[in-house]
C-alpha cells in the first residue's frame, strides 16, 4: 500500500518553490523555479510544477497546500495586496488554482506557513506558543498561540515587521516608517554599512557578514545596529503576547551571534524580567524548505479536521 504524502507551494517575488512531506513532515522531493512576472505565466508555472510533484510522488497525494507573499484574504480568498510581487493584487487565486489541483487545497500568507512549518516539524516543535521572524530582504513572521496560527479577523495578523521601532526612521513600503523591515533586514544591514563607512559601492548582506568575521569595524558596527533595532522588536512581542519561543530564520540569521547576542541584549534591557525569562529566542531549523513543509503540513491537517467534522 503506498502511503499518503502532502504538497506544499511557496510562492514569493524571486521563486516558486514546491515539494512533497510524508505524515511525518520528512521532505520527500523538491523543486523550483524563478518566480513569473505575468499572472498567467504564475498559473502555468503552478500546473507544471502540480504535475510534476503528481508523476514522482511515492503515493496518493492527500491535499495541497499553497504559501502566497502578500494579505490573503480569507473572506474574499485572494490576494489584496502583495507589496513583492504586484500582479497578484486582487486576482481571484482559490478560483483559479481549483483549475489547476484536483485534491483538496489550501492557500495562506506564506510566512504563517514558514511559522506553521517550524512549529509542527521544526524547531518549534512541541511548543504551545512561539513566533517565528523571518529577515531577509524584508522580515515575514506569524504567531501560533496556544497550538492554533493566527490570523486575525480578516487573516492579516502577524504582520510583525511592520511594528514601529524606530519613529525617526525610514518610511516603509508599507506606508509606515521605522518598521522593523526597514531597521533590522538585509538591506538595512548594507545601508548601515556603507553609511558608517562612508563607502560608495554595492554590496550584500553576505559581504558584511564576512567583513565582520575578519573584524572589520564598520561591518561589527552595522551587525549591532541592526541587532539593537532587532531586540526592540522581540522586547515589543514579548511584552504583547509572552510566547514561549521566539524563532528567527531567513538569511540574514546565518550570521548567528553578530546579530542574536545584540538583539537578545536589546530585548533583555526592553522587557520585563519575568517575560525575558519565560521566552527563548532561537535559531529556526527548516531554512528554505519551512514554506513548502508548512504549506504542505497545513492542507494535511485541514484536510483531516474536515474529514473528522
Amino acid at each position: 500500500m503506498k502511503k499518503a504524502v502532502y504538497a506544499g507551494f511557496d510562492i514569493g517575488g524571486t521563486k516558486v518553490k514546491f515539494g512533497l512531506i510524508d505524515n511525518q513532515g520528512r521532505l520527500l522531493a523538491r523543486s523550483s523555479v524563478a518566480s513569473p512576472a505575468s499572472i498567467e505565466d504564475l498559473m502555468d508555472a503552478l500546473r507544471t510544477g502540480w504535475l510534476k510533484l503528481k508523476k514522482h510522488a511515492p503515493g496518493r497525494i492527500e491535499a495541497c497546500g499553497f504559501g502566497f507573499a502578500g494579505f490573503y484574504s480569507l473572506k474574499d480568498r485572494k490576494i489584496l495586496r502583495s507589496p513583492n510581487y504586484r500582479s497578484l493584487d486582487g486576482f481571484p487565486l482559490y478560483r483559479s488554482i481549483g483549475r489547476i489541483i484536483d485534491v483538496p487545497y489550501t492557500i495562506d500568507n506564506d510566512a504563517n506557513m514558514a511559522a506553521f512549518g517550524e512549529y509542527a516539524h521544526g524547531a518549534g516543535r512541541g511548543s504551545q506558543s512561539m513566533v517565528l521572524l523571518t529577515i531577509g530582504t524584508g522580515i515575514g513572521s506569524g504567531i501560533i498561540i496556544d497550538g492554533a496560527l493566527q490570523h486575525g479577523k480578516c487573516g492579516f495578523a502577524g504582520e510583525l515587521g511592520h511594528i514601529t521601532v524606530n519613529p525617526d526612521g525610514e518610511a516603509c513600503n508599507c506606508g509606515g516608517r521605522g518598521c522593523l523591515e526597514t531597521e533590522a533586514s538585509g538591506p538595512r544591514l548594507v545601508k548601515n554599512y556603507l553609511t558608517f563607512s562612508r563607502k560608495k559601492k554595492t554590496m550584500t548582506p553576505r559581504d558584511v557578514y564576512l567583513l565582520a568575521r575578519q573584524g572589520d569595524p564598520d561591518a561589527l558596527r552595522s551587525f549591532k545596529r541592526c541587532g539593537f533595532y532587532l531586540g526592540i522588536g522581540l522586547a515589543i512581542i514579548m511584552n504583547i503576547l509572552n510566547p514561549e519561543k521566539i524563532l528567527i530564520g531567513g538569511g540574514v540569521v546565518s550570521a548567528g551571534r553578530l546579530l542574536l547576542d545584540p538583539a537578545r541584549a536589546e530585548a533583555e534591557r526592553r522587557s520585563s524580567p519575568v517575560l525575558y525569562a519565560c521566552t527563548r529566542i532561537e535559531k529556526a531549523r527548516l531554512g528554505n524548505d519551512a514554506g513548502i513543509i508548512g504549506a504542505a503540513a497545513w492542507a494535511s491537517l485541514q484536510t483531516r479536521q474536515a474529514v473528522r467534522i
